[in-house]
């Protein structure tokens, strides 16, 4: 067995090593780490689960790249139709990264009931529309089904049911502009089919979810018209350059929006969640490393007359600086697996249990998201290992200059 581990363990087991001075400070230290590891943990997978948590709201009611015809319109009404007829539709297969492309329209319109009305933007949809975020959304009835003949179906948010006092199974009327002013308003009769709740209250007190032909009808567009393409990229970090190359790939007709571009503000505000869990990082990496510090200055003092008895027998400098460091990364492992142990067991509990709700007005979710990563654990871990321990190296240095015969006279 190694000789400075063989000493080192020796010290961690013996009873002395416990109850000495020492002990209430290694215990601090080990604290530190724990709690340091716990609040990186805990900033770590809720800032990453709120940006990846948001990001999938915003891309299910836009996409993550929409392609429209140029247009001075700032709405979410579609007015001026592209063809569906492109190269790129259905499969987008002259730019990689592009995991499905589907056609939309929408159009601005009014719900009016015996006793309330109000202002929503109807989205219509196709047969390629994919339903996997609207799936986890949903919370009573079913998705409507478009592929067959033409049907009434739509999908409200639950803001907008309570806001209108409806149910499922209930049969509204949406009334539509012309474009025409002088014409009167279109109507239109929807069945709510299904209701969803993606707490984005800025989608949700606006959208309907309705088959595309209606949309198509009440502008006049022929069948292969649509009001936009909705593309999802494979990896969202590589967003701006697979909208770059999306908008080198179509006709100078059309225009290219990645969504990190139509909702600037909203992005710019999780970016900033990278800054401030660097940060969180770096401040507990510091308290750990400074109570590590300390933790081992004392024991280097407790443990003057052993230095010099081991200096005395031939030990070299680096050699009786290894069994302290062995030391101290016993300390650090403890307080790595006792924060992790917490850690990750309150993550899973918030996961699980939705323990800490969130205002979705400042949030745009109802609670707290955990994302957990096995890759961001360990690299978490090894981090904080490997600082702490490098940190430990300078203060270790004092056994150098520590004499044999002043030790060894040391009380």
């Amino acid at each position: 067995m190694n000789f400075e581990f063989f000493i080192a363990r020796r010290i961690i087991a013996s009873k002395d090593y416990k109850s000495s001075i020492s002990a209430p400070i290694i215990k601090i230290a080990i604290t530190a780490i724990a709690l340091g590891i716990i609040m990186m943990l805990i900033s770590i997978a809720t800032g990453i689960g709120l940006q990846k948590k948001i990001r999938e709201k915003v891309s299910a009611f836009n996409g993550d790249i929409i392609i429209t015809n140029f247009d001075t319109n700032a709405s979410d009404d579609s007015q001026i139709p592209i063809s569906k007829n492109q190269d790129f539709y259905p499969e987008f297969k002259n730019v990689e990264g592009i995991k499905h492309v589907q056609i939309t329209a929408s159009k601005g319109g009014v719900i009016r009931t015996e006793t309330d009305f109000e202002g929503v933007v109807v989205k219509g949809v196709g047969t390629d529309y994919d339903w996997t975020y609207f799936n986890d959304f949903l919370v009573e009835g079913t998705l409507p089904d478009y592929t067959e003949d033409l049907n009434s179906n739509i999908l409200i948010s639950s803001f907008l049911a309570n806001r209108l006092q409806l149910a499922l199974g209930d049969k509204i009327i949406t009334f539509f502009l012309n474009d025409d002013s002088t014409k009167a308003p279109r109507s239109r009769g929807f069945t709510i089919s299904g209701i969803y709740n993606s707490g984005f209250q800025q989608f949700d007190e606006q959208f309907l979810i309705a088959d595309i032909r209606h949309i198509q009808r009440l502008n006049n567009w022929e069948e292969d018209q649509i009001g936009a393409f909705e593309l999802f990229v494979s990896d969202f970090d590589e967003l701006v350059p697979i909208g770059n190359a999306v908008y080198n790939e179509t006709f100078s007709t059309l225009d290219t929006l990645t969504i990190r571009d139509k909702y600037g503000s909203i992005f710019e505000w999780l970016d900033l969640f990278d800054f401030n869990i660097a940060l969180i990082i770096g401040i507990m990496i510091l308290v750990a490393g400074i109570n590590m510090i300390t933790a081992l200055l004392v024991l280097i003092l407790e443990r003057t007359q052993m230095i010099g008895i081991l200096k005395a027998l031939g030990s070299s400098d680096w050699s009786v600086r290894k069994v302290f460091i062995y030391n101290a990364m016993y300390l650090i492992g403890v307080g790595l697996f006792w924060g992790n142990l917490i850690g990750i067991g309150l993550l899973v509990a918030q996961q699980q249990f939705k323990l800490f709700p969130l205002d979705p007005d400042t949030y745009y979710v109802t609670e707290a998201p955990v994302y957990l990563n096995i890759g961001y654990i360990l690299a978490l871990n090894l981090g904080t290992f490997l600082l702490c321990l490098l940190m430990l190296l300078i203060p270790s240095y004092i056994i150098a200059k520590i004499s044999p015969v002043k030790a060894i006279r040391f009380d």
